[in-house]
Formats: structure tokens, C-alpha cells, sequence
């Protein structure tokens, strides 16, 4: 793989603080997969590295009035768990980017996710095109979910999908081995987030499995 970091999009989807935070809404029930993952420290530690090299940093949150006029009236699924849960409501606490990863002056804010594709309802597919991005790599939640809906519609979109695997969380272990061991591979290169930054660097860089990657 040939990376460059100016056509390169770093793409963090709902690091927010109803998923990353103790006393989020939704924090229990990632939290398992988060802590044996360390997708957090990892996401930050890629980001910062990501950013220095000239990566361009997308935030993409998801979020909805009171009420959750924005969806159906009797929503099912995914998305009845987040009207239940009360999550993502704007003006709260629980709505906001996790401290550590607060976007910088240069980072890009993608507004209007109102669903599971990044892509869907906002406007990310032009502002990557406008700025010549060719590469993105997806970090966030769920892995299986909004992670795998936005790397799904990248791949059809002709984008060089990246899977950062340790930078992802969701529900049960078991859902996470899935997606990115079955799922991830056939839309995306997976790669943990320090793999990623070697890529980026140019670097050679030795899998665990004794397969090489080249400068």
C-alpha cells in the first residue's frame, strides 16, 4: 500500500460521550469491547500521529433534536435502542465529541448524520472529493454498525478503504471478532491503528504472521 497523507482522510465516527464515557447513555454496553480493545488510547495515539503527517481529520457524530422528529414515528432496530436510550440529543453532554479527541482547528466537523452511513444524509463524500482525498480510514462505533455501513458505501464509492481494528468497539467480543474478521476484509484493508501510521510513514512494517509491507 502506497499512502499519502494529503490524499489521506482519518474518518472518527460517534467517538462521542454517550458511547466513550462513563456515564453515557450507551458506555455500558461498548464499554467491554473498548477496555480489552484499548480503542480509545489507540485512537488518540493514531489521530495525533495521523495529524502531524498531514492527514486530514474527520469527525463525523450523529445527532437529533428532542423528540427524534428526524426519524420515523416508530422506529425499529438500532435506532429505536438510541430513542430508548435518549442518546445523541443535542445540548447535552452526552452528544459531544469525548474531550480527548476534541476536533482541532484544522479538523473537519460533518454535520447532519441522522442514520448509520456516514455518507447517507451528510455531505462527506464531496467534502473528501473537493479536498482529493483517495484514502479513508474508519475508526469508531459500532464496529458492525455505523463503522461497517459508512466502509461499505466507501468501497462502492471508488475511496480506498481503510479498517483501523483496534480503533472500533461494539456490543459483545463476538461481534467485533465477526466484523473484522469476515466482514472488514471483503470492503476494506484492515489494520490496527499503529500499522496504519507505519503505512503512512512509509515505513516497513512486520506483521506478527511474518508477512512483509514495503516502503
Amino acid at each position: 500500500m502506497n499512502l499519502t497523507p494529503e490524499k489521506t482522510a482519518v474518518v472518527l465516527i460517534e467517538f462521542q460521550n454517550d458511547f466513550t464515557s462513563p456515564g453515557g447513555s450507551l458506555h455500558d454496553a461498548v464499554k467491554g469491547v473498548m477496555q480489552s480493545n484499548n480503542t480509545l488510547a489507540n485512537t488518540v495515539n493514531m489521530v495525533t500521529k495521523a495529524r502531524e503527517m498531514g492527514a486530514q481529520i474527520v469527525h463525523v457524530p450523529i445527532s437529533f433534536a428532542d423528540g427524534y422528529h428526524e426519524l420515523r414515528r416508530q422506529p425499529y432496530g438500532i435506532l429505536k435502542g438510541v430513542v430508548d436510550s435518549k442518546s445523541f440529543r443535542k445540548g447535552t453532554w452526552g452528544v459531544e465529541i469525548v474531550d480527548v479527541l476534541k476536533p482541532q482547528a484544522e479538523d473537519i466537523i460533518i454535520e447532519g448524520k441522522r442514520g448509520l452511513d456516514g455518507f447517507v444524509s451528510t455531505n462527506l463524500d464531496f467534502i473528501l472529493r473537493s479536498r482529493g482525498i483517495q484514502t479513508i480510514a474508519l475508526a469508531g462505533f459500532l464496529t458492525n454498525c455505523c463503522v461497517e455501513s459508512t466502509m461499505r458505501t466507501g468501497y462502492e464509492l471508488g475511496y480506498e478503504v481503510i479498517t483501523l481494528t483496534d480503533c472500533t468497539a461494539t456490543l459483545s467480543e463476538e461481534e467485533q471478532k465477526m466484523a473484522c474478521e469476515k466482514d472488514y476484509p471483503m470492503f476494506s484493508q484492515p489494520m490496527k491503528g499503529a500499522d496504519f501510521i507505519g503505512e503512512l510513514e512509509g515505513k516497513l512494517v512486520v506483521e506478527s504472521t511474518g508477512g512483509r509491507g514495503y516502503n
